[in-house]
């Protein structure tokens, strides 16, 4: 009876562990939420635009040391990576808070720059703790994982937004408090539950954890579509706005009911299993373990010898698309280049509006911006789940390269520029929903897509390769682009800053976005191109195992 319930604990234990990892995902996205508090920093430091886009390129320079907290996965627990980013976090968010809120004066700019670093960077350690754990806790349900978790990270944004707005009346300085404390108390909760639990050995485990994975995405769109209705309808005071913080908080609260469902039906399974007779002495499994091994170590002995020459051809056999690459071979082909600047079109550009929302906001004659900040994340979210949904749906019934989808999210991206450039009525309001949706679309499908083309082996520092299009997107489009030809049209304001209204303010930084989306739809279907081979032997691989699981 002592095995049942240790048995049952467990898995509670582990989803357990998986329920905080949604909360610390949910507090996650705060490196979006910049044009949140960008006109209190630009104001208070007399800012022109140039500037006021390299603090932002700093806050995204910090996702750059993203690798370090890969690094560290190997060698420290879960809980002191949390802990690691909560602190930084709070350190980073924190002197930002006291710097808005003129608690102390304004520091050197230089410094600023560095506590805009350590606030990104502290994402990147909650990311890596909860991304590798839940992934090793349910590793026959990866791509569910990492959808939910993603997902989580696209809403924070709006959760963070929404909640400030709703509280707080979206005064940059309680955001900023907000930013600062709300992650650390998150990550603590984490810190007791979230760790590594034996992943799922039984078929019936396998159908269970499916079915509470469905249960936490009905969950994600339902708070999803709760946002959106709470940017929609306007009211924003009072009571009511009470009453919405309380049912978002409930929401994001609810999921707490998986791990205890999940708790009695493990023990209703094991009672059931003990009046069956179904248990059997351990003993007894040990001896067949232990005959198993010494069958397979003698069939193993009498083949080492043709198995080490066949290592021997394959070292020699020059790596091809789609077996595992290293680093350096990835990096010789031309199709991770061409991944990479397509990537970067996507991301880069992305990041430049977002980052660039409250004065984009202003310039077109709109003075609160946090509904825009909201959309472009839960379309985001949308973006994310949809396309990591569709595409492999597609794989799997007509063999169709990920990079297609890739390259329809670039030119509804470009024409979402096009509107906004020319200021067609309403256009921030599509343009925060395209930019949101074709953002999480290159995020969730470029992880896939990288696998699939270099392996998994090195997939790690692959993908950390793949992610510096992050910060070097922000420098390009956000800091040069949009700084210089911002400044260029706006007029100095008393004190040292600058200032620009009307559509003109952003049309050229439009224009040059939409045309760097247009390159990026040329290089995602030359990929497809490319790759198309290797997409039918996946379809063909997929095909086949699901005749094979049939026929059994």
């Amino acid at each position: 009876m002592g095995i049942l319930r240790s048995s049952s604990s467990s898995s509670a234990l582990k989803w357990l562990g998986f329920v905080t990892a949604v909360w610390v995902q949910s507090i996650s996205g705060n490196n979006y939420t910049f044009s949140n508090y960008s006109g209190a920093l630009k104001s208070l430091m007399n800012l022109n635009q140039l500037q006021l886009n390299n603090l932002s390129v700093a806050k995204d320079v910090g996702k750059a040391f993203g690798i370090l907290a890969g690094l560290a996965s190997d060698r420290l627990s879960t809980p002191v990576i949390l802990l690691i980013g909560s602190l930084e976090g709070l350190l980073g968010y924190g002197v930002q808070w006291l710097v808005v809120s003129r608690t102390i004066t304004p520091l050197p700019y230089w410094q600023m720059c560095i506590f805009l670093c350590m606030g990104g960077n502290s994402t990147t350690w909650m990311n890596t703790a909860v991304l590798v754990t839940c992934i090793r806790n349910f590793r026959r349900n990866r791509g569910p994982v990492s959808g939910i978790l993603k997902g989580y990270v696209g809403l924070s944004t709006a959760i963070f937004t929404d909640l400030c707005t709703a509280l707080f009346s979206n005064d940059p300085a309680s955001f900023l408090v907000l930013l600062a404390v709300v992650p650390f108390a998150v990550c603590l909760t984490a810190v007791f539950f979230l760790r590594e639990i034996p992943p799922a050995s039984s078929a019936d485990e396998e159908n269970e954890e499916t079915r509470y994975f469905a249960v936490f995405n009905v969950v994600a769109v339902v708070v999803a579509v709760y946002l959106q209705s709470y940017d929609i309808i306007g009211i924003k005071t009072g009571a009511f706005s009470v009453a919405f913080a309380s049912i978002l908080l409930f929401l994001l609260f609810s999921p707490i009911a998986v791990p205890f469902h999940s708790f009695i039906r493990s023990l209703n399974r094991g009672e059931q299993d003990v009046e069956g007779g179904q248990i059997q002495e351990p003993l007894l499994r040990s001896a067949e373990k232990e005959e198993v091994v010494v069958v397979a170590t003698a069939a193993a002995s009498a083949v080492v010898v043709e198995e080490e020459d066949h290592v021997e051809e394959e070292r020699k056999r020059p790596v091809v698309l789609g077996e595992d690459h290293t680093i350096m071979e990835a990096m010789m082909t031309v199709d991770f280049w061409v991944l990479f600047v397509s990537f970067l079109c996507g991301v880069g550009t992305g990041l430049a509006v977002m980052n660039n929302m409250g004065q984009i906001g202003l310039a077109l004659g709109y003075t609160d911006v946090s509904i825009f900040v909201s959309m472009t994340s839960i379309w985001g979210f949308f973006g994310r789940i949809l396309s990591g949904t569709l595409s492999e749906h597609f794989l799997k019934k007509a063999g169709t390269p990920r990079p297609l989808w890739n390259a329809a999210s670039q030119i509804l991206m470009a024409v979402g520029y096009l509107l906004m450039a020319f200021a067609v009525p309403n256009s921030l309001y599509i343009g925060s929903m395209v930019v949101g949706v074709c953002y999480g679309v290159r995020l969730a499908i470029t992880v896939p897509t990288a696998s699939e083309l270099f392996g998994l082996k090195y997939y790690g520092l692959i993908y950390n390769i793949l992610i510096l299009n992050l910060p070097l997107g922000s420098f390009l489009f956000s800091g040069l682009l949009a700084g210089f030809l911002y400044d260029a049209e706006a007029t100095p304001t008393p004190g040292g800053g600058n200032t620009c209204v009307g559509a003109h303010c952003y049309r050229l930084i439009f224009l040059v976005m939409a045309l760097a989306s247009t390159i990026g739809v040329g290089l995602d279907i030359l990929l497809a191109y490319r790759t198309k081979e290797i997409y039918a032997k996946i379809h063909a691989s997929k095909k086949a195992k699901k005749s094979g699981s049939s026929l059994s």
